[in-house]
């Protein structure tokens, strides 16, 4: 069952999703070669509590850790180890925060000093997509139409979209209702309504679309051993238009990153 948010708990998500966007930025800064996975992971934890909230992944089906680590082909679902950081890397950190009550939890994947140029290509067509289907999270619209969206941009490019792992409404629980895949059919799915909350996260593989899972029960792999990406924002529907409540400012701020979609898309939104 969805469950609709009120103006005022909307304006709470977007607390704890802040929280988790806080934590990003301060993680960028952090993110080089020969960085310890599990020093940043204890980084992110009492950066969380710092800021009032709780690790919202700590514990949870008993994940061992605050952060979901996925380094280079691992998909999603990793665990932070003593495997340090070397360059050419890339990194999907997955994060989630609870404050009063409600979740917060979105995806960056870092670049860790030079990589690769057509990884580069890959993490940013993933981002496009991200922002593309965010678009299409507007009244009368239908899940189908944000999934059609990621799928259309980044299968255009030769790229694989994760069918197994899916974006999801978002709340007092970590996952709702309803479902948000990232590949679809247009007119498709569930009508989007204003209250609603969700997170949207493409999974691009560079190569094939399968994955496969480590004995460890939680890491998500490429099955064909290509880099893969991902990106998550969580996004309330008011008004008839997609409200980002997290954002990569902070990472961009860290970064020096002075331009990206996410600009983009606030100053068009209107124009929706």
């Amino acid at each position: 069952m969805i469950k609709i948010k009120t103006a005022e708990e909307i304006e709470l998500m977007r607390e704890s999703a802040l929280v988790v966007s806080k934590t990003l930025g301060m993680l960028a800064s952090e993110i080089k070669p020969g960085a310890n996975p599990l020093q940043l992971d204890k980084l992110a934890e009492d950066f969380i509590r710092e800021q009032g909230a709780e690790p919202g992944f700590l514990g949870m089906y008993d994940f061992p850790n605050t952060l979901n680590w996925s380094p280079n082909t691992q998909v999603v679902h990793g665990i932070p180890n003593n495997e340090l950081l070397k360059e050419g890397d890339i990194i999907s950190v997955d994060c989630g925060a609870v404050k009063n009550g409600f979740y917060g939890d979105h995806a960056y994947t870092f670049e860790v000093g030079e990589v690769a140029e057509d990884t580069k290509k890959l993490l940013r067509v993933t981002k496009e997509s991200l922002y593309m289907g965010i678009r299409e999270f507007k009244l009368g619209n239908r899940v189908g139409d944000v999934g059609y969206a990621i799928q259309n941009h980044c299968e255009s490019h030769g790229y694989g979209i994760v069918r197994e792992l899916v974006g999801h409404g978002l709340g007092t629980e970590l996952h709702e209702d309803p479902q948000m895949p990232n590949y679809g059919k247009r007119g498709r799915g569930k009508k989007f309504v204003d209250g609603m909350v969700v997170a949207i996260e493409p999974m691009v593989n560079m190569g094939t679309r399968r994955i496969k899972q480590l004995k460890d029960g939680w890491t998500i792999l490429t099955a064909d051993g290509k880099p893969s990406a991902h990106f998550e924002h969580d996004v309330a529907l008011i008004d008839g238009k997609p409200e980002l409540l997290s954002t990569f400012q902070y990472i961009y701020d860290a970064l020096g990153v002075t331009t990206d979609e996410e600009e983009e898309f606030r100053s068009k939104k209107l124009q929706l």
